[in-house]
């Protein structure tokens, strides 16, 4: 029954079961109810008699709700949300290819998919899906990056293998970045430990670009036949020339070009490119002994199957092995894994006669507990020279 509000001296709807407060205080606002006096009752039976035929029609209507992925001809699927999560050079790379596959995943499977992006650095990145930013796909900069997501159970062990060329989806080189004429004469890593040369990389410690610089001056020595004291004598006197460890390359990056600090710039051959790309030249040598820095994708299990999104995750991550993707790695400077690509592209980068990878020095396991855990080789570098 219609009850009288003694307040506001008004007749207060009945709470009428599946008629929400909202829907109520809506017709509250836009009907005079003592206009209907006893007919209300008739009103919210008619009501809810419109709402079951809506329901009807909608339910055997010609147009269907189907879940993620049907392909069922001329029926309508409902729409998917992507979140990639990914490091910060790759966003001109993704601008590129993700109207492509929402395109072709559309023509293919009659279903809108949208994206939402996150791009920053790739261990702050890591952390940020640990802590509940909940992509359906990583893609980041080091495989440890990875790695510290699965052991926080948001990725199933095995993801290598879920996807083609072992996860790895674009390859990059070192860079060595010069002031203009290249004053000091740096070509090789060698020149980088002389007297008088000043060198800028980001920490190891809080920068996964500034990881694989480490690796690629040691491996500079061990994987040309130095054993481990030459090598790390020689990573020592480099690190004695880096007046300051910034945070991440792009601080590292700032501290070269805007405060003109130091005589060389250790960097990845892609940013370079692309900062070419972008009317910046940049002299710049990339070292003919050099690290394969290889970048990983991976579906994260505990999110699309929450979201309900596997299907067209996974998907997505096959794509961006395809030609038409690899050649927007390409473009912005990548290395592209798929070999058609990378043959299109070939004068874009230059030669390395000596490649090595983090599975030559041992893998990330094995890289970390050697190298960058605390009191390993890094950490007594800086107490041999001062500087920690």
């Amino acid at each position: 029954m219609i009850k009288w509000d003694s307040a506001t001296k008004r007749r207060r709807l009945p709470r009428v079961a599946n008629v929400t407060d909202a829907v109520r205080q809506w017709w509250q606002k836009r009907l005079n109810l003592k206009s209907l006096g006893g007919g209300w009752k008739r009103f919210v039976s008619l009501f809810l008699v419109g709402v079951s035929l809506s329901v009807a029609i909608a339910s055997c209507g010609g147009e269907s709700t189907n879940t993620p992925g049907s392909s069922t001809p001329g029926a309508k699927t409902k729409d998917a949300q992507i979140t990639l999560v990914s490091y910060a050079v790759t966003r001109a790379a993704y601008e590129k290819i993700i109207p492509q596959f929402t395109a072709k995943w559309k023509q293919e499977r009659n279903q809108n998919v949208t994206f939402t992006q996150s791009y920053g650095g790739s261990g702050s990145q890591s952390r940020a899906v640990i802590d509940g930013l909940e992509a359906d796909v990583v893609a980041l900069a080091l495989e440890l990056d990875t790695q510290k997501i699965e052991q926080a159970g948001l990725i199933q062990p095995g993801w290598q293998k879920e996807a083609p060329n072992n996860a790895i989806l674009t390859k990059s080189v070192a860079a060595l970045v010069t002031r203009e004429g290249n004053p000091k004469g740096i070509k090789t890593w060698s020149d980088l430990a002389k007297d008088g040369v000043q060198v800028i990389t980001a920490n190891p410690k809080t920068s996964g670009g500034a990881r694989w610089n480490f690796l690629a001056l040691w491996g500079a020595v061990a994987e040309t036949g130095g054993d481990d004291a030459k090598a790390l004598d020689f990573t020592s006197k480099v690190f004695k020339n880096v007046p300051v460890l910034p945070r991440d390359a792009r601080e590292a990056s700032d501290v070269f070009f805007k405060q003109g600090q130091a005589d060389a710039l250790i960097n990845y051959e892609n940013e370079v490119i692309l900062a070419g790309l972008n009317g910046q030249k940049l002299p710049y040598v990339v070292p003919d002994v050099n690290i394969s820095i290889d970048n990983p994708i991976a579906v994260v299990d505990k999110n699309v199957d929450k979201h309900g999104t596997r299907e067209v995750a996974e998907a997505f991550v096959q794509f961006l092995y395809t030609p038409e993707a690899q050649r927007e790695f390409a473009k912005v400077g990548f290395r592209p894994v798929n070999s058609t690509v990378a043959k299109e592209f070939t004068k874009q980068y230059a030669t390395v006669k000596n490649l090595f990878t983090v599975q030559d020095l041992g893998g990330w396991g094995e890289v970390q507990k050697k190298f960058f855990d605390d009191g390993a080789i890094f950490d007594k570098i800086q107490a041999q020279i001062g500087k920690s």
